[in-house]
């Protein structure tokens, strides 16, 4: 990613930070939606879950600034979620669900330069989780 992509990503997260709740919500409601089965991976109460979602994006996001002191932080998330039954292929279902929570929380500021930045972004992170999914799942 460069300058410009990880500022767009910084600064359109600083604009969905204050509904963080409200947009973890419609995270969860995108992914079920689109994958059902996934619902079976979480407690019924998802309160804590969409805290804990939004803390790791804004580390992720904090982290662009230094991405390979962050490098660790996401492999170790990958890590633990190979332990809650997380599969390689849910990761595409959860980019799908980000990015679609994103154009809803966003509006008119979701351009295609912001989605890219978005894109490029989930896909570092999903990129680093799966690299250690499989080795801690095999």
């Amino acid at each position: 990613m460069d300058r410009v992509q990880i500022d767009l990503v910084q600064s359109t997260f600083a604009q969905i930070a204050p509904i963080a709740d409200i947009a973890a919500g419609l995270f969860y409601d995108d992914l079920f939606n689109r994958d059902p089965s996934l619902r079976l991976l979480f407690a019924d109460d998802l309160t804590e879950q969409r805290q804990k979602l939004m803390q790791m994006l804004g580390a992720a996001v904090d982290g662009l600034d230094d991405w390979e002191a962050t490098v660790p932080v996401v492999r170790a998330l990958g890590e633990r979620h190979a332990g809650y039954g997380v599969l390689p292929e849910h990761f595409d279902t959860v980019g799908a669900a980000l990015i679609g929570t994103l154009e809803k929380g966003l509006g008119e500021d979701f351009t295609p330069q912001v989605k890219d930045a978005w894109e490029r972004c989930y896909g570092l992170v999903a990129g680093e989780m799966r690299s250690v999914l499989g080795a801690a799942a095999g």
